[in-house]
Formats: C-alpha cells, sequence, structure tokens
C-alpha cells in the first residue's frame, strides 16, 4: 500500500498533502519515502527486480545512454542540506539556464527499453560529463553466487558522448562503443592529415537501437512527477525516479 501510495503521488504530480485518505495519513507514507530514500531501499528492490530478470535471461545487454533535462518547479528552490541528508549534493541537482531552473536525469537502458543506471545532475551540466559515473552504477547482482555484472556488450551514445577519453574508457573495459563522430571533430581530424589518426569505428546498423533509451525515458516522463520536478532534494527526485524504473521493470515483455 505504500508503494502504491508513492507511486500515486508521482503518477499525477499531486503534492504530499494531496494524497487520497485510502492511503492513510500523508505525512507517514512521506516519512517512510524519505527514509527508504536516505537508506537505499528503493535502489535494493531496484536492484531485485534486475537480478531476478538477469537469472531468467530477460535483460539485452545492448545498452544505450542517453540524458533528459527536466523543468524544475519553484517549489524544488530553497532546499537546505541538514546532517541526515549526507549524500545530498551540494547543488540539490538543481542548474539555472534560459528556462529556469531544471534537473538532468542521466540514463542507462538496456536493449528491451528498461532503465539499467540513473543518475541525477544539474540541468546546465554536459552529458559526457557524467557517462563514465552512470556506466559505472550499472551493477546487476546475481540470485546465486558469483559477482555483480557490471559490463554491457556495447553500449550506443548519440554525438554529446563523442570524446577520445569515453572512447578510451569504453576501450580499456571491453566495451564496444557505438558513438558516431560530429561534424567538427571529422574536419579537424581529416585537418589534422596523418597526425589526425583514423576514423572511430561506426556501425551504422547497430547504431539504430539506440532509440531504445529515448523510448524508456519517454516511458518514465509519463509520470507527472518525473516530468516536472517539485521536490527540493536530489535523493528524493532521484529517488521517485528509481520507482518509477522499477515499475518499469514489473512489466515483463
Amino acid at each position: 500500500m505504500m508503494i502504491d501510495a508513492v507511486a500515486w503521488k508521482y503518477r499525477t504530480g499531486a503534492p504530499w498533502r494531496d494524497l487520497p485518505a485510502r492511503f492513510g495519513p500523508w505525512q507517514t507514507v512521506y516519512n517512510r519515502f524519505r527514509r527508504w530514500a536516505r537508506d537505499g531501499t528503493w535502489n535494493s528492490l531496484l536492484r531485485e527486480l534486475q537480478a531476478q530478470a538477469d537469472s531468467a535471461g530477460e535483460i539485452d545487454w545492448l545498452v544505450s545512454v542517453d540524458s533528459t533535462v527536466v523543468r524544475a518547479h519553484q517549489h524544488a528552490a530553497g532546499a537546505r542540506i541538514h546532517p541526515e541528508t549526507t549524500n545530498e549534493p551540494a547543488d540539490h541537482g538543481l542548474g539555472r539556464s534560459r528556462g529556469g531552473l531544471t534537473t538532468k536525469i542521466h540514463l542507462a537502458a538496456d536493449g528491451r527499453c528498461r532503465p539499467l543506471a540513473i543518475l541525477i545532475s544539474a540541468g546546465h551540466r554536459h552529458d559526457s560529463l557524467f557517462f563514465e559515473a552512470v556506466i559505472a552504477r550499472i551493477r546487476v547482482p546475481r540470485t546465486g553466487a558469483g559477482r555483480p555484472r557490471t559490463r554491457p556488450r556495447q553500449v550506443s551514445a548519440d554525438r554529446a558522448y563523442s570524446s577520445r577519453a569515453i572512447r578510451q574508457y569504453l576501450r580499456k573495459r571491453g566495451i564496444k562503443a557505438l558513438i558516431p563522430e560530429p561534424s567538427d571533430q571529422a574536419a579537424n581530424r581529416k585537418r589534422r592529415g596523418r597526425n589526425g589518426g583514423r576514423p572511430p569505428a561506426f556501425d551504422r546498423d547497430g547504431y539504430k537501437i539506440r532509440n531504445t533509451v529515448e523510448r524508456c525515458i519517454g516511458r518514465m516522463k509519463q509520470w507527472r512527477g518525473i516530468a516536472m520536478r517539485t521536490d527540493k532534494l536530489a535523493t528524493h527526485y532521484e529517488a521517485a525516479v528509481v520507482l518509477a524504473a522499477t515499475m518499469l521493470w514489473t512489466m515483463r515483455r
């Protein structure tokens, strides 16, 4: 019932005080949601579903990475760092741009449009700065003995992630990269002649699967509380995104 109450709140985007009476006192639901966000319970639920899917061979390890910008409501501003919110970033995951306050969701999805890793940052931060952190969060436990699986077969990403550092990172971990080269980088490489090096390998047909992460983002942003952030703390908003991701994993495909 408690999970249903939190899901209702973020699917509708309603304030906590408007929680229907059938779910019980809203203060009780909010306090437990906050406690589970702080101790990692929401992430544990997601990891358990991922482990069950992996043991059944239902995870497609052709991973795609992307991010999406979320508009932050005025109620999301003005948070203070309390002693119990040790994992809260100093900027609360909020950035200011032309459109006002924004948050960015960085996401890695499997080949079946389900989230494998989630990370929250300020909306004005560049996508490529968080690529390694998102890939590092891919950690699917085993249902039996063995270490968690952390390495995809390949990673697809758009031109925003095209950099030498990212390609070297994937090469070092033995992961195939499907990242197109931007026109300015290609022109600079050709201008340098032999010193520019070879063009990076790129499988155009394999790159077509990158739409899986965009479709995953589209499904998660059907939740109004995800499409527009109202949480003051980034840890609370990330917990809500993890809950939405968990619901996607309950939908066996």
